[in-house]
């Protein structure tokens, strides 16, 4: 189960606690679900006032990645592994890669301060990607991105971008495994869809800044790749070149008890010449809460 980012509204320890209380309930679900950031989680500076900034060395910002970084690691620190930047190995899981820093994360939640805050922002980036090794050599992997871009302003936290350094790393990772498959998970979309919008401010503010860089920087393991994203929350499936690309819809957003949602279950297989198959999606529908009992 791929969460695409934006458990949170506002990235508040209320609303972490939320999530994971639910997610906690059902353990079996925990053990499948892969969770990635989103900019509610990290860039929503202050809902009740858009014009408010938020410094680039602001304690406020890294508390949000450090609730974001402690949530990844509850769902899925064992499972997930860092990739070294100057080997490419995956030799140490999230869980293991964070160890040495709880103390400091720990102190720097209950205390915050500017003091406690530097080198976090460091901590954060070196994480990304995120990777979910394919149990063997020709099955299916997972690469997590942090796609959400350095944004200080409420009316530019929608922009995503994924850094050159993720980049390098997601390459290492995909060399290690030259026969599996991947999904590659992140936040934004990559490309804007054909398909009309509500408003034109939709088609601006909220893409992948580099979009088509990353697009060709991946070109050379896409045919055995999928993209998933979120954020959007518009339901379309579609390809650019040899990439396909999956934008998932939100079951929640506009959404109210009584109304009737849904969700997709996406089924893989491999096909000729090493190329990832995506099936026809299966819709889940979820009826909505009859207000009378």
């Amino acid at each position: 189960m791929l969460v695409s980012g934006d458990m949170t509204d506002a990235g508040i320890a209320t609303e972490w606690a939320q999530f994971l209380d639910a997610v906690e309930r059902y353990p079996a679900l925990a053990e499948r679900m892969l969770i990635l950031p989103g900019n509610h989680d990290l860039n929503i500076v202050d809902r009740l006032n858009p014009a408010r900034l938020d410094l680039p060395f602001s304690p406020i910002k890294r508390l949000r990645r450090m609730r974001t970084l402690s949530a990844i690691a509850a769902i899925q620190g064992h499972r997930v592994r860092v990739v070294d930047a100057d080997s490419g190995t995956l030799e140490r899981t999230l869980a293991q890669a964070l160890a040495p820093h709880r103390q400091w994360i720990a102190a720097f939640a209950d205390a915050g301060g500017l003091r406690l805050s530097v080198g976090l922002g460091e901590l954060w980036d070196d994480q990304f990607p995120l990777i979910l090794p394919p149990a063997a050599p020709r099955e299916l992997g997972v690469a997590i991105l942090n796609s959400n871009a350095e944004t200080h302003f409420s009316f530019t936290n929608a922009l995503g971008m994924v850094s050159v350094e993720q980049t390098r790393k997601l390459a290492a990772a995909v060399e290690r495994f030259p026969h599996a498959h991947w999904i590659i998970a992140l936040h934004h979309h990559l490309v804007e869809y054909p398909m009309s919008v509500a408003k034109f401010s939709e088609r601006i503010g909220t893409a992948l800044i580099n979009g088509s860089w990353f697009i060709r920087k991946v070109r050379s393991f896409a045919p055995r790749a999928i993209v998933m994203h979120g954020h959007r929350h518009i339901d379309w499936v579609g390809t650019c070149g040899d990439l396909k690309i999956v934008s998932a819809p939100s079951p929640v957003m506009g959404a109210t008890n009584e109304a009737a949602t849904y969700f997709h279950i996406h089924t893989l297989s491999a096909g000729e010449g090493g190329r990832i198959c995506l099936h026809a999606p299966e819709r889940v529908e979820i009826a909505g809460a009859n207000p009378d009992e």
